[in-house]
């Protein structure tokens, strides 16, 4: 399958998904499945052609200099050499590219035609540029080294509208006489869709500066992305509305008999964490972690057992770094949870067991930048804008111990 240009790719590959969603309803698991392999087909028919064409250019470009060293005529800049196996693989990886991204963020020149896939009718000034390959794997690196709840979700890449099976039932094992067999067991399987919800971030390097290192510039950019970028998705991840932002585990209506309710005015007690500990599904008991705040979590750190037995503990690990532990369970601290308090306006939910691998953050880490002018200012503002979104695939490991309020 040839495509003539990047918008009769978009057009074929909307009606085909189109042409899915009506199937839903009707059309077995099969013929969707084999619908989605069609979509699949055609985004790596258009990666491969769009490599090409991105190919090309830069051969044209490069035979354009030669023809013009050839003439004894001064040849600004550096030729791309289509030998470099970088710029082969992955031209947003290349040297070139990154210089060209760096004097389009700081001074405002338009990226290269050969680095660009668009339509003869679209201007450069009309599309944002792409976060060279290698500073986007420093940025997803800081990501999760930095973040405390980032890394511990599963993250995935899937395409925006493609919908994956979910299970809601697991199969169990029989044992059987010799010779006779077991039933049969129906798995009900489901299906979740990812769509793709816009995460936008202004980054504040000092544009004012005509004159800075690659290396400087990059590491600048990757700070201030990836400081803004980890709050708003670990915000997300605890208590997104689902509506503009991924759909955050707190969000998720609880599996009968899973919650724990504190009474209004009163302290936690052991009999609470006994409680919400005896709640947890035991399928899910070892990769479960609790979620709290903490100012929470210092409310049980002087708590004792029925033997005065101390159930919160803080130890510290070779690097220094606080390892807080409750009732021997891994205890993840955050900022996007309200504190533990005698009084709440609405019910309130403190603290929450939960197996962070059970939540799943889709994520298109092509992330772009543009640039704008504040007509109110005038300030020339860059900004990056990633799409993700998130749900939890499985919330029979969320347990959450909430205040309950007396009004």
């Amino acid at each position: 399958m040839k495509f003539k240009n990047k918008q009769d790719y978009m057009e074929q590959r909307t009606m085909l998904m189109n042409k899915i969603q009506g199937m839903m309803d009707t059309a077995t698991s099969e013929e969707i499945q084999a619908k989605m392999q069609e979509v699949e087909a055609m985004d790596n028919e258009w990666t491969e052609q769009a490599k090409e064409i991105a190919n090309k250019a830069a051969l044209e470009d490069k035979f354009k200099a030669l023809n013009l060293e050839n003439k004894g005529v001064n040849v600004i800049g550096t030729v791309l050499d289509s030998t470099n196996s970088s710029a082969n693989d992955d031209m947003y990886a290349s040297i070139e590219y990154r210089k060209a991204f760096m004097n389009n963020v700081l001074k405002g020149i338009a990226i290269p035609n050969q680095f660009l896939n668009v339509d003869a009718n679209t201007t450069t000034s009309e599309v944002g540029s792409v976060i060279p390959t290698t500073v986007l794997e420093k940025i997803v690196e800081k990501l999760e080294s930095t973040g405390m709840i980032l890394p511990l979700v599963t993250k995935t890449s899937y395409k925006g509208g493609v919908s994956i099976p979910t299970s809601s039932v697991k199969p169990v094992a029989t044992w059987t006489t010799e010779g006779s067999t077991s039933d049969k067991q129906e798995k009900t399987t489901g299906v979740i869709t990812f769509n793709y919800f816009k995460l936008r971030c202004a980054v504040s390097v000092s544009f004012e500066t005509s004159i800075v290192t690659l290396g400087v510039f990059e590491t600048t950019i990757i700070n201030n992305i990836a400081e803004a970028m980890t709050k708003a998705l670990e915000q997300a991840i605890i208590n997104g509305n689902g509506t503009t932002q991924p759909k955050g585990i707190l969000t998720e209506t609880v599996v009968s008999g899973q919650n724990v309710d504190l009474t209004e005015g009163a302290a936690p007690t052991y009999s609470d964490l006994v409680a919400a500990e005896a709640a947890l599904p035991l399928a899910y008991e070892s990769d479960a972690v609790w979620f709290m705040t903490k100012k929470t979590f210092m409310t049980f750190v002087g708590m004792v057992d029925s033997n005065k037995q101390p159930i919160a503990r803080v130890n510290y690990g070779i690097n220094g770094k606080p390892e807080r532990i409750l009732l021997g369970r891994t205890v993840v601290l955050n900022d996007y949870m309200s504190n533990y308090a005698t009084s709440v306006t609405a019910d309130t939910i403190i603290a929450f067991l939960f197996n962070p691998k059970d939540y799943v953050l889709n994520t298109n880490y092509n992330i772009t930048m543009k640039k704008y002018e504040d007509n109110d200012t005038d300030d020339q503002i860059t900004k990056a804008i990633m799409l993700v979104d998130g749900k939890v695939v499985d919330k029979n490991s969320l347990v959450t111990m909430t205040i309950k309020n007396a009004a």
